[in-house]
């Protein structure tokens, strides 16, 4: 009976789902993440998931996939972060593609190719795209007014401005956009505007840059998003609202002396700007690809295809990057390439209701959740959770229940009682007898959620896929339980049999339907139930073909571990409960009742001004200490010494030559704020002295305060030590 059964299932299975064999070209941009900080969840949420997502599926649907991104390596957010850490940028775009190529590995995130924008290939073609436009007369030069700052003496590009947007009152929007409501700025219309360095207000001066006339396209672009209607209706209506205002041109050289030069006379002292250098990067990519394929002129296969679909991901306030300007430098540059299918743009992920943001600090970041997580729990949640349409939040509780109720008790559960139960009663998969009505049912239900899935995914409607996906799992341990096989192995093992067949049969159905989301506990599944080879290697089909009867199994491994909220709690770094701030010393006196001791009155800004004792009098004077920029805990258990109450405490290093030197915030305020990069804080009320001596923080190499390898940073300075110490150094 199986023998006749299986193969008509199949037939029918293919001719339902309308399976072709044809090969289509799916090439998938996917925004390239700054490499001035570490990645945190929201990009993952926002882009490089679903793009993963997608691209796997497609492979599984046997189409030819190109997907593409790297660190976007040139701008001022590079440069920012090397003038806070005084280094290089270049040391600090090594630093983050390093850390963000690992990143993506772990994470799962299957780049054809995930590259930079500093290699040469990228200067290259960047650079003859410019070159293009401006034969064209698509780029012209023109005087503008430029803020510059007198206190910096610099023209200050747009983002070391910051100011209220005028669009919605946030009073951190940037000079080229505001995250908030995603708008598109220029510096000049920020209101109280001021140097993102220094806090001084700059004012305007006659500088000349080099322009993209954006509006030479308004009509081409207006007649090429008609026939969108598959895009989402946030991406569409926001693209159409630009286009309804009509498109102003576009400054795109700056004045600074990091990123690539303009190949033109006159303009050698400026550079171009990062947000035209960045988009190209899909098509160098592409192009950097086929030469690493051996063959150069692959990438034509494409991007000179008429028949590629181009898809590409990214978050909402990149939208107009992508659905206006990417199109028109490339209708400018060379109308016979391929412009985007589709833009699936993602609104955001939040954390408390706030936005994850690299300069706030604010975040679950990507290097901490991979060392704590099984990485396929976290992409289950966030899949489950992802802001496709509205804005979502990580929330730690939803994240524990879904794992433990969805994963572990859903998904989990159905593969170890099948895989369990068979291997101690038959030892194999076995061969099944007849299909009853229920055996059928089921076996229909497997490819009427194939069908689904395909269709959801096709249309980038991930969480929707995965709730049918999760659907039938479900519906796989109803079906155990209705068919009660425990108790058929004393009274029909032949009906047993055919019971664990047919999930099995699911099992492996889920294995290629969850191999988009879950791509590491997908495999072990694959290969527990008899598969050869990787799952990312099948084909969709395969989720409806049968397993292979007589394939010798082994007794299961639990593939999810059930997580406990408290020791969730417990794992977060314990620097987040520091609560350190800049305080200035106001007045320095003896201690009563103590010779080495002082008396520092402090300013802490909006903590008010406190008293603490420290014992510094053989390494400083009263009057070196008066009016010193220090960094102080705040919440650390106040502690009576020799009489006095201490109600902070200053941190110090000490080196192993008993050198003494305080922490050096530099011009920081009284108040700000001191951080550890890459951990949020969450301040206790009070911490323990116990607790505190737990943390480790020392001076590194560069003079630079640093806790497990993160430098300790204000929201403008790094910190380091008012005199030289060694390296290793002790802070306490």
């Amino acid at each position: 009976m199986f023998i006749s059964l299986a193969p008509y299932l199949n037939v029918v299975s293919l001719l339902a789902l309308g399976i072709s064999r044809m090969n289509k070209k799916i090439y998938i941009g996917v925004a390239w993440p700054y490499a001035n900080g570490s990645l945190h969840l929201g990009h993952i949420a926002g882009c490089y998931l679903p793009a993963d997502i997608f691209a796997r599926f497609q492979r599984l649907q046997e189409n030819d996939v190109l997907m593409v991104s790297g660190s976007d390596e040139h701008g001022t957010p590079v440069t920012i972060t090397a003038d806070k850490e005084h280094i290089s940028p270049q040391d600090v775009v090594d630093r983050y593609n390093t850390e963000h190529t690992k990143n993506m590995k772990d994470f799962g995130i299957s780049f054809d190719l995930f590259t930079r924008t500093t290699t040469k290939n990228h200067t290259q073609v960047v650079q003859d795209i410019f070159s293009t436009l401006y034969e064209k007369n698509h780029i012209f030069d023109k005087e503008v007014e430029s803020f510059y700052c007198h206190h910096c003496n610099r023209f200050l590009p747009d983002r070391y401005i910051e100011g209220t947007c005028p669009h919605c009152g946030c009073d951190q929007a940037r000079g080229d956009q505001c995250d908030e409501c995603g708008q598109l700025l220029d510096p000049i219309d920020l209101v109280d505007v001021r140097c993102k360095l220094c806090g001084k207000t700059p004012e305007l001066k006659t500088t000349t840059h080099l322009f993209f006339a954006l509006n030479h396209f308004e009509d081409r672009l207006t007649e090429w998003i008609r026939d969108k209607k598959h895009w989402k209706s946030s991406v569409l209506k926001f693209t159409q609202n630009w286009l309804k205002e009509g498109l102003h041109n576009r400054a795109i050289t700056r004045d600074m002396t990091w990123g690539i030069p303009v190949p033109l006379d006159g303009f050698e002292e400026k550079r171009i700007y990062v947000w035209f250098d960045a988009v190209i990067g899909y098509l160098a990519a592409s192009k950097e690809w086929a030469q690493k394929q051996g063959d150069d002129e692959k990438w034509k296969e494409w991007w000179e295809n008429t028949d590629a679909k181009h898809y590409y991901f990214l978050a909402k306030d990149n939208i107009p990057f992508h659905s206006i300007i990417w199109p028109s430098i490339l209708i400018g540059y060379d109308d016979q390439l391929q412009l985007p299918y589709d833009i699936p743009a993602n609104e955001y992920l939040r954390i408390g209701g706030e936005q994850f943001s690299k300069s706030k600090g604010t975040g679950v970041w990507v290097p901490d959740i991979v060392k704590h997580f099984d990485v396929d729990a976290v992409r289950y949640y966030l899949s489950m959770n992802m802001p496709e349409n509205k804005d979502s939040n990580w929330d730690w509780k939803d994240f524990v229940i879904k794992n433990n109720d969805e994963l572990v008790g859903t998904y989990g559960n159905f593969i170890h009682r099948v895989v369990s139960f068979t291997e101690k009663n038959y030892g194999c998969i076995p061969e099944p007898g007849d299909f009853d009505e229920t055996d059928n049912h089921l076996v229909h239900a497997i490819e009427e959620t194939v069908q689904q899935v395909q269709k959801s995914l096709s249309q980038c409607k991930f969480k929707q896929g995965l709730k049918q996906i999760m659907s039938l799992a479900k519906k796989g341990n109803v079906y155990f339980n209705e068919k009660e096989p425990w108790k058929d192995i004393k009274t029909d093992k032949a009906h047993c049999a055919t019971t664990l067949f047919v999930c099995l049969r699911m099992l492996k159905a889920l294995s290629v339907l969850f191999a988009s989301y879950l791509p590491f506990s997908s495999q072990k599944v694959w290969a527990m139930i008899g598969n050869s080879g990787s799952v990312h290697k099948a084909t969709w089909n395969d989720a409806i073909e049968p397993v292979d009867i007589g394939f010798e199994l082994v007794k299961p491994k639990p593939l999810f571990k059930k997580l406990v909220l408290d020791d969730i709690m417990v794992e977060e770094d314990p620097f987040a409960k520091l609560d350190l701030r800049v305080a200035e010393i106001l007045e320095v006196k003896d201690h009563p009742n103590a010779d080495k001791l002082y008396l520092a009155h402090i300013d802490i800004g909006d903590k008010g001004k406190r008293v603490i004792v420290a014992g510094l009098k053989k390494h400083y004077t009263a009057d070196d200490l008066t009016g010193k920029k220090i960094v102080v805990i705040t919440n650390l258990q106040p502690a009576t010494i020799r009489g006095v109450k201490s109600t902070a405490m200053l941190l110090a290093a000490t080196d192993c030559d008993g050198l003494v030197s305080l922490l050096d915030p530099k011009d920081a305020s009284p108040g700000d704020e001191v951080v550890a990069e890459g951990v949020s804080p969450n301040p206790e009320e009070v911490l323990s002295f116990d607790d505190f001596q737990q943390i480790t923080m020392i001076i590194n190499g560069n003079g630079e305060a640093v806790y497990d390898g993160k430098t300790l940073k204000t929201e403008s300075t790094i910190v380091n030590t008012d005199k030289p110490v060694k390296e290793g150094a002790k802070i306490q």
